[in-house]
């Protein structure tokens, strides 16, 4: 199943939509199975597995009510993350030859720890949406096409072998950076915190539609043209190892993104680099949740 936050005649009502399986083009308001959540932090808190089996069904939907995919705007599945998005970086090896290559973010190739960072993101960026440019802040724009894990259920001292049962679902992430921001205040808070540089979508696949660990081809495309080409079953540290290790001494709550990396192919790994200029059309795709894309304005 597939869970939207959309936008009807852009009415600035954001509305949760299910994408059932078998049904492409189409989605349901979560309202058509009978049920109401206030948002999708809240449907991912408070919905039973019961509810969730009940919207994953078209048929148990008051016959009717689907609405086109294409008729809508799609919002960020979770437009408002209640805490910041947590972050790899140097999470794929042939990124991490890459972003070696600049010494301000050189990193050992074979390193034992996982990078762990935070980005600030008060409104996360939806499918459409613009990513601003900031002209005379910005002179390095670049795209990171990110697997991002999404927590279903508080947890704390959660082991590899049982991080699977605490994953609500995936979602695609654009970890748009400023790399001259990056490079000048020596970390990565900053560079990628700004307004817009957080998109995400265009759904929420739920868990039980992706075998674990997950294994999905990603990729992203600037004006067409194929920049990045990988699968996640190539991270260094995989996604039961982050929750593990975060939950040895970190409450996750429900809701939490965690952005797993991106692999080679970002902008400053070109020679030439080749980073994002204003008109420039970014798509990050994983495969079974769909593809991300966003214009630079």
């Amino acid at each position: 199943m597939k869970l939207y936050t959309y936008q009807k005649d852009n009415d600035g009502v954001d509305r949760i939509g299910v994408g059932c399986t078998g049904w492409p083009g189409l989605l349901w308001p979560v309202e058509a199975f009978g049920l109401s959540f206030a948002d999708m932090n809240d449907l991912i808190r408070r919905a039973t597995p019961a509810q969730l089996s009940r919207m994953a069904d078209a048929e148990q939907a008051t016959e009717g009510a689907a609405v086109r995919l294409d008729s809508v705007r799609l919002r960020a599945p979770i437009p408002h993350p209640e805490q910041d998005v947590l972050c790899l970086g140097i999470n794929y090896a042939d990124h991490a030859v890459e972003s070696a290559r600049f010494h301000e973010d050189a990193f050992l190739v074979n390193r034992k720890k996982a990078v762990y960072f935070s980005k600030r993101t008060y409104e996360a960026t939806g499918c459409g949406d613009p990513i601003p440019s900031y002209e005379g802040l910005v002179d390095s724009l670049d795209y990171e096409a990110e697997l991002g894990v999404i927590i279903g259920r508080d947890c704390k001292n959660v082991s590899e072998a049982e991080a699977a049962q605490y994953i609500f679902g995936y979602t695609v992430v654009n970890d748009v950076s400023a790399r001259n921001l990056q490079t000048a205040h020596n970390q990565w808070y900053f560079g990628k915190s700004l307004d817009g540089f957080t998109p995400m979508g265009p759904c929420i696949l739920t868990a039980d539609e992706v075998a674990f660990p997950p294994a999905l081809a990603i990729s992203s495309t600037v004006n067409g043209e194929k920049r990045q080409n990988s699968n996640t079953d190539h991270l260094i540290h995989s996604v039961a190892e982050i929750i593990a290790e975060l939950t040895r001494g970190i409450t996750l709550r429900a809701g939490t993104i965690i952005a797993t990396g991106t692999p080679a192919g970002v902008g400053m790994g070109f020679t030439p680099p080749q980073f994002l200029k204003k008109g420039d059309v970014v798509t990050c795709e994983i495969e079974g949740i769909g593809a991300l894309t966003n214009t630079v304005e």
